[in-house]
């Protein structure tokens, strides 16, 4: 996933009402929208170093967009728009063992009344539903988890994955982790203790987990190594 423009880089003065944050580039100080409406735990120390991009589209109010957040040397991409695109070209690109035979791919999928899966994906007589989560979190060394806050819509989904298992479907989730330092993923049980029990009662029942970091370029980002995760 390639950025329209060559990011810039700021420093963070702070993030507020989710939406906004004051970044200050050399002299000058402006409003970037963030688009990343979570907690984004650890990540918010005023005077860390930012990129950001800035639009060409004239209508926009606000110009910047944050895109990553560096803290302790380590880059971390908080653009959960992004997350979507990244998971779109490693599944055309091949590059998720899991889907090396996939022939089609439908994006944003509606399934049941209320509920649309990020990806469906085909290979001759299977279909495969992967739903998509951005990760940042990572409070211990080499360690990204999640949530890091408590989500109704995560468990909105896990249960909706379970039924589409009950009508023939396999069902994944896929979490992307947007830093590049961690070997080992884990659910943020003290965080979110239904998230966790949910998704223990989901593995059981034929829900598969894929967890992958993030490599960053000059130009943008891509899904880079397979990380481990062990439910216990």
């Amino acid at each position: 996933m390639n950025f329209k423009n060559i990011l810039i880089s700021g420093v963070l003065i702070k993030r507020y009402k989710r939406f906004f944050a004051d970044v200050k580039i050399k002299d000058t100080v402006v409003t970037a929208h963030c688009p990343n409406t979570g907690s984004m735990m650890g990540l918010l120390r005023s005077g860390n170093r930012v990129w950001l991009s800035k639009t060409d589209n004239p209508k926009r109010k606000l110009k910047y967009t944050l895109q990553i957040i560096e803290t302790d040397t380590t880059k971390v991409g908080v653009n959960t728009l992004l997350t979507n695109k990244i998971i779109f070209n490693a599944l055309h690109d091949k590059e998720i063992k899991e889907f090396k035979n996939i022939q089609n791919i439908y994006r944003e999928v509606k399934f049941g009344k209320n509920t649309r899966f990020d990806f469906l994906v085909s290979e001759e007589n299977k279909r495969s539903f992967i739903e998509v989560k951005n990760v940042t979190l990572s409070r211990k060394k080499g360690i990204a988890e999640f949530p890091d806050a408590i989500t109704a819509r995560g468990l909105k989904h896990i249960n909706e994955l379970m039924k589409a298992s009950n009508q023939d479907y396999n069902i994944y989730l896929l979490f992307l982790i947007q830093r590049n330092d961690c070997k080992r993923f884990e659910i943020a049980k003290d965080i979110d203790p239904a998230y966790y029990k949910l998704l223990k009662k989901a593995v059981k029942k034929k829900l598969n987990i894929l967890c992958y970091d993030c490599k960053f370029l000059t130009k943008g980002i891509k899904l880079n190594r397979k990380i481990k995760f062990n439910i216990k």
